[in-house]
């Protein structure tokens, strides 16, 4: 029976689960997006925000409380420089979690995780994509104003063919 358990198991022991939770927030602070299972997804989400709202007080408790759980110094300091002033103002939901369907093996629900306030990558790309669209667009309607020009200038044409003596069918 499941009464009064917190939260889930993911298949695991516990040690197995904690350290899974740990190197999750670690790739996640790293990287600020990854790609898991929706449970581990949902599991890591509070475990992540703690440890964020942690870093928003820059103490050196914190600081040893955040060593605790996330065992690079890098993405410590990272977290303590970079993440926790950017969400300084903001009063908790620091990460969200986008659903991305099954996955081809095991049929797994995917997600992505990542931190909000990180700028998506292929923004950019879509921007570029529209900007030559419209530049392709705009060389297209001048190559078809110079034809229609082309065509005002070399004067009028016979639209139909000229008249001749018609051939008869079968003979």
């Amino acid at each position: 029976m499941r009464h009064n358990v917190g939260y889930r198991k993911l298949g695991r022991k516990e040690g197995h689960r904690r350290a899974l939770l740990r190197n999750l927030t670690t790739a996640l602070f790293r990287h600020e997006r990854l790609t898991t299972t929706l449970p581990k997804a949902k599991e890591l989400r509070p475990f992540a925000e703690r440890l964020i709202t942690l870093a928003r007080r820059d103490d050196l408790h914190a600081r040893r409380r955040v060593l605790r759980q996330v065992s690079d110094k890098e993405v410590v300091k990272k977290l303590f420089d970079t993440l926790g002033p950017r969400f300084a103002t903001r009063p908790g939901g620091y990460t969200r979690t986008l659903k991305l369907g099954p996955r081809l093996g095991d049929g797994a629900e995917l997600a992505i995780v990542e931190l909000v306030g990180s700028e998506p990558v292929f923004t950019k790309q879509k921007e570029e994509k529209k900007a030559r669209r419209d530049k392709k667009a705009a060389v297209k309607a001048k190559a078809e104003k110079d034809a229609e020009a082309a065509d005002e200038a070399a004067g009028p044409q016979a639209e139909a063919p000229p008249e001749g003596k018609k051939k008869k069918k079968g003979g």
